[in-house]
């Protein structure tokens, strides 16, 4: 069965059309509501700026912020620690 939807997203005062999975639909049109709220502070706050450069700063915001998830959910540290513990661990009871 095809669970897929056709949806109109509406964002920076332009229209796209999508076809989504129907489970993912409220985060998609969440995601376009993030968006536009931020385009309207930055346009609030910078006036005179060209449109263009207020998306370029929005779409700069966003992808920090996952920079910065993705660096605090980084576990690859802890990992490479766990496996060298667990070898020192190995290693002791095999001497035994």
């Amino acid at each position: 069965m095809n669970d897929k939807i056709k949806i109109n997203l509406q964002i920076a005062d332009s229209n796209y059309p999508l076809t989504i999975n129907r489970e993912e639909e409220q985060t998609v049109r969440e995601a376009a509501k993030q968006v536009n709220i931020r385009l309207n502070k930055y346009r609030e706050v910078y006036k005179n700026l060209e449109p263009e450069k207020i998306i370029a700063m929005v779409a700069y915001q966003f992808s920090l912020e996952k920079l910065q998830l993705m660096q605090r959910n980084d576990t690859s540290p802890y990992v490479e620690k766990v496996k060298e513990l667990t070898e020192l661990l190995e290693d002791y009871f095999k001497e035994e």
